[in-house]
């Protein structure tokens, strides 16, 4: 009895010199904010900005639209708003033409130093056939109604475009002469990958000798009530990007009649579905480390107790976190590179065996993994040779990873807190593709991150029904990038 005593007094002081280290290693981790003093509102004209995304929605910039000379007269709309809405920026910077893609170059005083790139797009995604009557206001009325501009594209990018030249106007206006060369560039195809538009742009420009300081382009928002365990806004600011593959997964079976099938697992159909079945139950492996680890250790000190002590002791409970996460699929997508079945085809009559059965599996790519590691493990986890593997693309590589500690990250993190404040900043990934992917070659720091408020519900309006933006929120964005602008290029 005295050893099984002993035995528990040793237990529960160790239990308590746990918590206790525990406890100490959660208040050891400090905030990793910038103390900034918050900036009066700046005064700016909200309902002309508001006017000028109305009439920028207006325009049908569909991306793959099928009426090339209804898509040229919605891009002429679009192009003679904007050189009417901005007419200081179309009388001093200098305007060149990529296809429809716009270039304009604001130069600074200073030749030598590197340039400031801002980067948004004109088209939008296409309305959903069929969904348009479920729009709370026509998806191209541009309607400004109850505090909110709406309309496909308000929020992907016009809104963007909008407050960047906003912002630009301006300053311009106000007789502001940028150190650094000022660079921006209004994407015409970025839906359908930036083929004509950014991909020849960073081309040219490296050609150039053009080398950016920092680009930023459309990505990440700031959240409300999105990041458990924060009650402040949450500004996730992208410094790297997914990349994309899709890999084909076929098997070739004779083919026969269905009365006769073969033994079980030896179809076509039967032997892909179980090389399907694997590589879902084993994913690409992953966890809390690279961007989803800075990101998280950057905003561990400002979470509600429980959750902030999880992420402070991530060397004891890491494997608890990364299985909790790992249950969403916005987390999960932030620390693997994902597995997507997304399409299969086999078959041609009910009754008839087929001779060929095939899948299409799309990747999203996390930095550091490759093509080829992505290919393998998909090769490792099926382990059949029947089973046929080959790319169906070219593919993107993941992004490189911009620094989060160095002087372009933090003046975008520091005016963040300047113009929202309280607002919690944190390097963040994006999921999505954007034009920011062709600019590393040139860029020291690429920033995908658009000073976009939103909340959960407004999560499924992107590419989808009741697009829409707030006026105040448009507001607080020119804000944003009329004093990103003013720090950064002087």
């Amino acid at each position: 009895m005295p050893v099984l005593l002993r035995a528990l007094k040793l237990l529960l002081l160790g239990a308590v010199m746990l918590a206790l280290w525990m406890a100490g290693n959660t208040l050891r981790q400090g905030s990793k904010q910038i103390a900034v003093q918050p900036l009066q509102p700046l005064a700016l004209d909200e309902a002309g900005a508001a006017a000028s995304l109305s009439a920028a929605v207006k325009a049908r910039t569909v991306s793959g639209l099928l009426d090339p000379a209804g898509l040229e007269q919605a891009f002429d709309q679009l192009q003679g708003h904007l050189q009417q809405r901005y007419p200081l920026m179309h009388a001093r910077l200098k305007l060149e033409r990529v296809g429809r893609t716009l270039v304009y170059t604001w130069p600074g005083s200073d030749p030598q130093a590197k340039a400031v790139g801002w980067l948004a797009h004109q088209d939008v995604a296409p309305i959903a056939p069929g969904t348009e009557s479920l729009w709370k206001q026509p998806p191209f009325s541009g309607a400004i109604e109850g505090g909110f501009v709406w309309g496909r594209g308000a929020w992907d990018n016009k809104g963007n475009l909008i407050a960047q030249f906003e912002a630009v106007e301006m300053l311009l206006k106000a007789g502001f002469q940028p150190r650094r060369t000022v660079i921006l560039v209004a994407g015409h195809d970025e839906e359908l990958g930036g083929t004509n538009g950014a991909i020849p742009v960073a081309k040219m420009l490296q050609q150039r000798g053009v080398r950016f300081d920092y680009v930023i382009d459309e990505g990440l928002t700031i959240t409300e009530g999105i990041v458990p365990g924060i009650a402040a806004p949450v500004a996730l600011v992208g410094v790297a990007e997914k990349g994309y593959m899709s890999l084909q997964l076929a098997v070739d079976a004779p083919p026969g009649h269905s009365s006769m099938p073969p033994a079980p697992g030896l179809g076509a159909i039967n032997r892909l579905a179980q090389a399907l079945a694997r590589l879902d139950a084993q994913p690409v492996p992953g966890g809390l480390s690279g961007v989803a680890g800075r990101m998280f250790e950057t905003l561990a000190p400002e979470m509600a107790l429980p959750q902030r002590v999880a992420m402070s002791n991530l060397w004891l409970l890491g494997p608890v976190v990364e299985k909790m996460l790992g249950g969403s699929p916005s987390t999960n997508a932030l620390m693997r590179t994902t597995t997507a079945m997304t399409m299969l085809r086999a078959g041609v009559k009910e009754n008839v065996l087929p001779g060929r059965a095939e899948a299409i599996v799309n990747f999203r790519l996390l930095p550091g993994d490759t093509a080829e590691s992505v290919t393998a493990h998909v090769r490792r986890v099926v382990a059949d040779d029947a089973v046929e593997i080959k790319a169906i693309t070219a593919g993107v590589p993941a992004s490189r990873v911009s620094p989060s500690d160095g002087a372009a990250y933090q003046r975008v993190a520091r005016t963040l807190r300047e113009v929202v404040p309280g607002v919690v900043v944190a390097p963040g990934l994006m999921l999505g593709g954007t034009d920011a992917r062709w600019f590393d070659d040139i860029a020291d720091h690429v920033f995908r991150f658009s000073p976009i408020r939103t909340r959960s519900e407004d999560l499924s309006r992107f590419h989808g029904t009741d697009e829409r933006l707030s006026v105040t929120h448009l507001a607080e964005m020119i804000r944003f990038y009329h004093r990103l602008l003013s720090q950064s290029a002087s």
